[in-house]
């Protein structure tokens, strides 16, 4: 989906939709996080948050396969998960957000991190496409659908129905506010993913690059903080150039994790609010003072919540909520 409009004069030539390199995504001239001109006038955080309780939840055998933060074998405390579930729930509650909690069911292995399979904007509830089977069926909820569809009066894109990998905000983080996407290409994630996506969202600009061989998902190495500000790791991406290019767009505001930040998740953080950023227990405990500094000196109050349960299974804090703007 690379194109241009205009003459062929390059100094006229608009910036591609999709980049693929820094130039390109550099080309584009975005406005910088600490810029007093037009940023988008798009919600830069959610209205409220989506989660699915840890019923059937265990270690999946299945996506473990290409999961390397995932504990084979490992069993998982469910009396524990539910009630640190509970918890989580309450939290973004007492941080002003409603919270949907909808059913696991057996089965569904992976289905408390509903993060990488359901997304919203505006107007539009959107279905990804998952690459193993195990999250496909998470995928054909009709009572998920159902929802959206009628309570909630959602036009459903689902492109679980196309040709494609399409992981959603697992593979592609967006900073909400501009309608930019940065997407790592993995395995879960291919190039007709990319395109679905950018189309679903009604992204302005997306910037596709690859993550090191290792990674499997973006939102454990990188996080937009309420559109002001990011949280990166340097080394998970496979071209420094590709994070030194995010990095420009939030100078002075990005926070570059060491690798035993990155390993306790700390990724993985949400702004649930234009001022409240919520990380793991396990990432919170790892973090540096001076990483904290920064981050209350950008203006942020830090949260943390336990969730190690559910770290056993690869994913962390943002991954059990799906965003509903």
């Amino acid at each position: 989906m690379m194109h241009s409009e205009g003459s062929p004069n390059a100094a006229s030539i608009s910036p591609p939709m999709i980049s693929s390199t820094a130039e390109e995504f550099l080309g584009a001239n975005h406005t910088d996080a600490s810029s007093d001109g037009p940023a988008g006038d798009r919600p830069a955080t959610m209205s409220a948050a989506l989660l699915v309780s840890p019923i059937g939840f265990r270690v999946s055998e299945e996506s473990a396969e290409d999961n390397r933060y995932m504990h084979p074998g490992t069993t998982v405390d469910l009396e524990r998960a539910h009630d640190q579930h509970h918890r989580l729930a309450r939290l973004l509650g007492n941080l002003g957000l409603p919270v949907v909690v909808l059913p696991g069911q057996e089965g569904l292995d992976d289905a408390a991190f509903p993060n990488n399979v359901y997304a919203t904007v505006p107007g539009r509830f959107i279905v990804g496409s998952m690459r193993h089977d195990v999250r496909r069926a998470e995928a054909e909820r009709d009572d998920v659908r159902s929802l959206f569809k009628g309570a909630f009066a959602r036009e459903v894109v689902d492109l679980s129905k196309r040709d494609c990998v399409a992981e959603l905000t697992g593979p592609l983080i967006i900073d909400r506010r501009r309608a930019i996407g940065f997407c790592g290409m993995t395995g879960r994630v291919d190039d007709a993913g990319v395109e679905a996506m950018h189309e679903a969202f009604d992204l302005e600009h997306t910037f596709r690059f690859d993550l090191a061989s290792d990674e499997y998902h973006t939102n454990l190495v990188l996080s937009v903080l309420a559109s002001r500000a990011c949280v990166l790791h340097r080394a998970s991406f496979a071209n420094p150039a590709v994070a030194d290019a995010i990095a420009q767009l939030y100078p002075d505001r990005t926070l570059e994790l060491d690798d035993d930040e990155k390993a306790a998740f700390a990724g993985n953080c949400i702004a649930v609010t234009d001022r409240d950023v919520v990380f793991s227990a396990t990432s919170v405990k790892r973090l540096r003072r001076e990483s904290r500094k920064k981050l209350e000196s950008w203006g942020f109050r830090v949260h943390g919540a336990e969730v190690d349960e559910f770290e056993k299974g690869g994913g962390s804090l943002r991954c059990l909520i799906a965003e509903i703007f």
